[in-house]
């Protein structure tokens, strides 16, 4: 967008919902530094932002080996039905072929003997390398081991160990597909190739990945720092007597707990006295120790408090209108810092001042503010946006780092209005023709903050579209991991 994102003519309009994630991407964009990073125990890197490139130092898994226990052996000593050579002596096709065993290979305790020939087989177990001359594993139901004198066991049993002069009978040879079983050494991670880039969020399965890389530690970003505080006559926090007229800060608690979930260190500001001189004290010790300051309430055009002048002392604001439901009012700033470490530090930290109603606060957290964090500690972008323009095409928009977007069907008719955006809150259903569909919690005003607590998505209705009837498809963002629940 060519104007600036502190261009007061951002508050003579309605801004859309995608005009905002392109201005804050932009600006934020502007003064990004590339986090600094620390190594850390791979036991303490879930939930954290990777900082290196990850080589993979070895074939995973590192040698070609069995997928169940039964006996290795080479497909080529099987007899095939499709060559139409008789398979026993009588000239019938036999489905069953009898071999000589030769050892075992079990998992930790590989075979190190000479290769199989012709007519041998082995013993192996689930994961287990497999021997020289082997390319085939046959499962454990398929066989009936015969000991040197004639004893026989019955299909699936057997011993671990072989003995000398033991032999097998294979049934269903005919079955048997060459390869069928067995792992390729490096079939999952070949060595040499790149597993993970910088900016992965480290989840559980990608923490299991690099331990199965061998890696005991791993670079990661330092998490961010956010401060966070309210203000207000009526805002009381939880624990004391309730005044006439008092709210619970129930935002700066919801806030911290969001934060955490992200792995953010949060400094918790408390509620600041309502007056010009603390709030203004209080914003520019935040901007020395935090990489972001929020807010909720208090800053929306025409509430008469002293956030505002006090921003303006310490930085520029902008005060945006939106159209979306919940959360029309949105503040966003650029705090002046003195930067403890230059390389790191723009010498600017950005400010959002969130809308006072609860389920606000929350939706346009996860639409506005969450995208930004991810942003601002190099984390990948979560999707592509597919570029209007040549211009727009290298531009950064927020919405790149927004969660993804889940197609459903709504499970009844859910209204807006044409010209803004609605986030419904959502819950998951099965109709009486055994669909899941998605449902609204049940009342939707910004003050509602239990239909938060019951919501597994938000549905979101586009701008545009004045109403979805039911059994149409619907866009939901997912509040699971890495959302806001």
């Amino acid at each position: 967008m060519s104007l600036s994102c502190f261009d007061p003519r951002f508050g003579e309009r309605m801004l859309s919902v995608d005009e905002a994630l392109s201005v804050l991407g932009e600006s934020l964009a502007g003064v990004m530094r590339t986090p600094r990073s620390e190594r850390v125990a791979l036991a303490q890197a879930p939930g954290r932002v990777l900082a290196e490139t990850v080589i993979s130092p070895l074939d995973v898994p590192a040698q070609t080996n069995a997928a169940m226990d039964g006996i290795a052996l080479a497909r080529a000593s099987l007899p095939d039905a499709a060559s139409g050579e008789p398979l026993s002596d009588r000239g019938e096709l036999s489905d069953h072929c009898e071999l000589s065993v030769i050892g075992s290979s079990l998992a930790g305790h590989p075979w190190t003997g000479r290769a199989l020939a012709a007519g041998e087989a082995m013993r192996i177990t689930t994961g287990a390398a497999l021997p020289a001359g082997a390319d085939t594993v046959v499962m454990q139901e398929q066989l009936e081991y015969r000991s040197a004198q004639g004893e026989g066991e019955g299909l699936g049993e057997g011993l671990i160990e072989s003995e000398a002069g033991e032999r097998v009978v294979i049934e269903g040879v005919t079955s048997i597909r060459r390869g069928q079983n067995v792992r390729q050494a490096g079939e999952d991670i070949a060595r040499g190739s790149q597993v993970m880039a910088p900016g992965q969020w480290l989840t559980p399965a990608a923490v299991g990945v690099l331990a199965s890389l061998g890696l005991a530690e791993i670079a990661v970003y330092r998490p961010l720092t956010v401060a966070v505080f309210s203000t207000g006559d009526e805002v009381t926090a939880p624990g004391e007597t309730l005044p006439a007229g008092g709210i619970y800060d129930a935002n700066r608690f919801s806030l911290v707990a969001l934060l955490r979930d992200q792995g953010i260190e949060v400094l918790d500001l408390g509620i600041l006295s309502d007056d010009e001189a603390s709030v203004t004290a209080a914003l520019r010790d935040a901007a020395t120790r935090a990489d972001m300051v929020i807010t909720s309430g208090g800053v929306s055009v025409g509430e008469a408090d002293h956030v505002r002048s006090a921003l303006a002392a310490c930085g520029e604001l902008a005060l945006w209108r939106i159209a979306m439901r919940p959360g029309r009012p949105l503040a966003f700033g650029m705090l002046r810092a003195i930067p403890a470490d230059a390389e790191s530090s723009s010498g600017q930290v950005p400010f959002f001042g969130l809308p006072g109603n609860p389920v606000a606060t929350m939706v346009t957290f996860l639409q506005f503010v969450l995208p930004a964090l991810r942003l601002l500690s190099g984390q990948q972008r979560l999707a592509m946006v597919e570029a209007k323009d040549e211009a727009s095409a290298s531009a950064t928009t927020l919405a790149q780092w927004q969660a993804p977007r889940l197609q459903l069907i709504a499970g009844e008719t859910l209204r807006s209005r044409a010209e803004r955006v609605d986030y419904h809150r959502g819950q998951i259903v099965l109709d009486d023709q055994g669909r899941q569909v998605v449902m609204t919690t049940g009342r939707q005003g910004s003050g509602i903050l239990t239909s938060m607590l019951l919501a597994e998505c938000l549905i979101e209705i586009p701008a545009g579209c004045a109403t979805l009837h039911a059994g149409e498809p619907v866009m939901v963002q997912w509040l699971g991991s890495r959302g806001i629940v």
